[in-house]
């Protein structure tokens, strides 16, 4: 299995920023990974310890563009505990 596949890219929002204070971090991951799969990437990219993951299925959601409309794909979300102590870093893009 190709890790960098798993973990399509990490979420940078308010939410989690606060939650990386807590170390916990929010990935977008393949639909098909399941809680083994992603905890064994995270590990293997990050060279951390995961003690805890959350995985959440979000729906598409409908959008307009004026007189047109379509739907923003849904994806998957991995929240993913680590050891105290670790962290990984997380480059904003510019």
């Amino acid at each position: 299995m190709h890790y960098e596949k798993i973990i399509k890219r990490a979420l940078i929002t308010e939410k989690a920023d606060r939650l990386r204070e807590m170390n916990v971090y929010q990935f977008e991951v393949m639909k098909q990974a399941n809680k083994h799969q992603i905890q064994e990437a995270i590990e293997k990219l990050f060279g951390v310890k995961v003690i805890d993951i959350k995985t959440s299925n979000l729906p598409r959601k409908p959008r307009r563009l004026g007189r047109s409309s379509g739907y923003k794909s849904g994806y998957k979300k991995a929240s993913v505990t680590l050891k105290e102590g670790q962290k990984i870093e997380i480059v904003e893009g510019v």
